[in-house]
């Protein structure tokens, strides 16, 4: 029988599960997004976050917080996918310190091929899971974002 130490802890255990089952379908999802639409999966994150915000716009700090980038990560991933024409940089009209990035005409293109990639793959993925499966992945999904919100950046 284990032991009852911090090793054997069941929530890490989960967690692991958690991050395994993530790493997979990622790894899985972005090749094959990459290989059938030539984006990487994180523009792909990118582009339908943008698309999906009030004026198809996102404040650089806010864009890195959602995809779970530093500022700067974020500055060098919208510098590629700016030179790819995908997205641009827009100023904010009442603060000089403030930028955003939005989404272009070329990049609503990309989305809506890469979006019908990504639906096929992930209806294959998720083929055994009924409609109330699902739902209730969605609801625990949204309890550990909301838990995971309330928690310090930087410990």
């Amino acid at each position: 029988m284990p032991s009852a130490t911090p090793v054997n802890d069941p929530l890490i255990t989960t967690f692991g599960r958690l991050v395994e089952a993530y790493s997979r379908l990622e790894q899985w999802l972005g090749s094959s997004m990459e290989s059938q639409v030539g984006l990487p999966h994180v523009w792909f994150e990118v582009l339908i976050r943008l698309t999906r915000s009030e004026g198809e716009q996102l404040m650089m700090s806010s864009l890195a917080d959602q995809i779970a980038l530093t500022t700067g990560g974020v500055t060098r991933l919208v510098d590629r996918m700016q030179a790819a024409g995908y997205v641009e940089r827009r100023p904010c009209p009442t603060d000089r310190r403030v930028s955003y990035v939005g989404i272009t005409a070329a990049g609503h293109d990309i989305l809506e091929q890469a979006a019908a990639v990504h639906a096929r793959n992930l209806r294959e993925a998720f083929d055994g899971f009924s409609s109330q499966d699902l739902a209730a992945l969605d609801a625990v999904l949204d309890r550990i974002r909301e838990a995971a919100s309330g928690l310090p950046r930087n410990v």
